[in-house]
């Protein structure tokens, strides 16, 4: 969590049409025409290759999880070793963000004029290579220029990795292959705890940085033995190879009305503008989009991920064996949350969801400020602050991480989906630069009370402004909730007839992964 990913959960809906539909205007023809039927592979190989997808998929999440925060174990260690200062410390974990605001920019097209398989097959490389060199760093000027680099394949991964799945697997798994992913990538900040708290006793922060070097190149072979997806062979015109793809990987439809379907799609999604955002009708669904994406990182979930062993440490607990292993138990309670929010969330409503967790990051983050006000910590309050934190790492979890994504896909129509996407991402990422440079400055400036004092007024700033923008949408059709932002931000009187389903998860999109 992602600019692709929901603007192919619209025309994967798209594709699900047994109708046929004219192919998108402008992309040349194969010479195969329609009518012929290639040939059809055994269910359980369909079943296999879109598994197979899925998976890939996956072990690309719990690496992009595990990259992510693997540095908060090691920034403990090659601090001392690089002797960082707090600024030093910060541009560490900043400059990674800032080459994925990078990749972020250029990875749709990328993804678009290489291949989803290509841009995957850089990202996997890409990973193996830099946190390799990462792990192999002299010094803290080539950590840096390692990691903004790294951060760049991050960036891509983001975009395009979600787009792959989305595009590669049969309807059917669709929503969970997707959801997958996400569960993926909190897993893959959960082992990375694990794994620095494993390795603490030593302080071998080169270790923590270069184990998922492994995974990153053996994902490299079955994305080998991968096709590209349906929809990117049409957009390059190789209509015949996208319908012996849709075969290969969905034996449940007819492949060459789905072919054709997503050639009508990709001519709905063609010809917006980030200009149109700042217009009527849609200016209003953008301010509410970027300022979510904004409040989902300014209010500090990545300074926990970064830098939980010092806040630990200032919370009172002492010993590298509990300020590795509990935040290991933060990101459990993480997992747990993101995974209720998907089973729940098509139940309860958006709103509730949202409010819910913000709500909650604002008590949290109360809670903290009053732990840290009381200065010497000891005994049964290090316990309070830690289930503090813990609580407000699944909050964001439960509701802006797994909300966020959702009401972006459902605030345009499918021609500004994926320029929507771009400029939330932007705000996203922009806000975690900021809370990744200055956090440890802040802390080590004002002080812990006051740090958590000011993100506590930033949540509280972030829950009334999702109180006054954001819409309950559950059970809504896509035109229904166009009509909302069109109407000025009030529900039509009358629905729109003939709309659309919103998405793979009931009425919804596949969530990103937390913390980007």
């Amino acid at each position: 969590m992602k600019v692709a990913e929901y603007s192919q959960d619209q025309s994967s809906q798209d594709q699900s049409s047994s109708k046929a539909a004219p192919p998108h205007k402008g992309l040349p023809m194969s010479n195969a025409t329609l009518s012929e039927t290639p040939p059809q592979p055994s269910p359980k190989t369909t079943r296999r290759t879109g598994r197979l997808f899925a998976l890939t998929g996956a072990v690309v999440g719990v690496i992009y999880g595990y990259d992510t925060g693997s540095i908060s174990g090691a920034l403990v260690f090659l601090s001392k070793d690089f002797h960082l200062t707090e600024a030093e410390k910060g541009l560490v974990n900043s400059i990674l963000v800032f080459g994925s605001i990078v990749g972020a920019l250029i990875g749709g097209k990328l993804a678009d004029a290489l291949g989803r398989k290509a841009a995957m097959l850089i990202v996997a490389g890409s990973y193996a290579v830099f946190v390799a060199l990462s792990a192999l760093a002299p010094n803290v000027v080539v950590l840096d220029i390692v990691r903004f680099l790294l951060g760049i394949a991050i960036g891509i991964s983001i975009v395009a990795a979600p787009l792959y799945v989305a595009e590669s697997t049969p309807a059917r798994i669709r929503g969970a292959s997707v959801a997958a992913y996400q569960v993926a990538t909190v897993a893959g900040i959960v082992i990375t705890y694990f794994v620095n708290w494993g390795l603490s006793g030593g302080g071998h922060w080169r270790w923590m940085l270069g184990l998922s070097a492994i995974p990153a190149a053996l994902v490299v072979i079955p994305l080998l033995r991968l096709p590209d997806t349906p929809r990117w062979y049409v957009l390059k015109g190789r209509t015949e190879r996208a319908v012996e793809v849709m075969a290969m990987t969905d034996p449940d439809v007819d492949p060459h009305a789905e072919v054709a379907a997503v050639g009508a799609a990709l001519t709905e999604e063609s010809g917006g503008s980030a200009r149109a955002l700042l217009r009527k009708p849609y200016a209003r669904a953008a301010f509410f989009v970027v300022g979510l994406g904004f409040f989902c990182q300014i209010t500090g979930i990545n300074a926990v991920t970064y830098y939980s062993p010092q806040i630990f440490e200032e919370m009172g607990f002492t010993g590298n064996g509990q300020n590795f292993l509990l935040p290991s138990f933060v990101q459990l309670a993480s997992l747990a949350a993101t995974v209720l929010a998907i089973l729940i969330i098509d139940r309860l409503g958006r709103r509730v969801v949202l409010l819910c967790g913000i709500g909650t990051m604002v008590v949290m983050l109360a809670v903290l400020t009053a732990v840290f006000g009381m200065g010497d910590l000891h005994g049964a309050t290090t316990w309070v602050g830690f289930g503090a934190i813990l609580l407000f790492t699944a909050a964001f979890n439960f509701g802006f991480g797994s909300l966020i994504w959702v009401y972006a896909s459902e605030a345009f129509p499918a021609q500004l989906r994926s320029t929507g996407a771009s400029v939330m991402l932007t705000a996203d990422l922009v806000a975690n630069l900021l809370i990744a440079q200055f956090f440890p400055s802040l802390m080590a400036w004002a002080g812990a009370t006051r740090t958590f004092a000011g993100l506590g007024v930033l949540a509280l700033a972030a829950l009334v402004f999702a109180s006054a923008t954001a819409p309950e949408t559950k059970g809504r059709q896509l035109e229904e909730i166009q009509d909302y932002w069109r109407n000025g931000g009030r529900w039509p009187a009358t629905p729109t007839p003939g709309s659309v389903s919103a998405g793979p998860l009931g009425n919804s999109a596949a969530p990103p992964t937390t913390s980007p």
